[in-house]
């Protein structure tokens, strides 16, 4: 079942880190005017970096386990086997 899912799950990750990008874009333009801040840019103050990589961060990890656990528990409904540990 581990090689069924693995395609299912590979896509499922991709699409969530889109939707995490385009949810944390959102969040940063609420939070401030100016694009979210790079780590190669030397002129971005350290806390302003750390805020939009936590946030960031947090975003994604968070879309891609909701992601995760729905494509699991789909596949479980269609198979009857939950791909993975129990």
């Amino acid at each position: 079942m581990k090689f069924l899912f693995a395609p299912i799950g590979i896509v499922t990750g991709l699409l969530a880190g889109i939707a995490a990008q385009k949810a944390f874009e959102r969040i940063w333009a609420v939070i401030d005017d100016e694009d979210p801040p790079e780590p190669g840019n030397r002129d971005i103050p350290i806390l302003k970096l750390v805020g939009a990589l936590v946030l960031e961060g947090a975003i994604f990890r968070l879309a891609k386990g909701f992601a995760d656990r729905g494509a699991r528990s789909g596949f479980a409904s269609l198979t009857g086997t939950w791909p993975g540990e129990e």
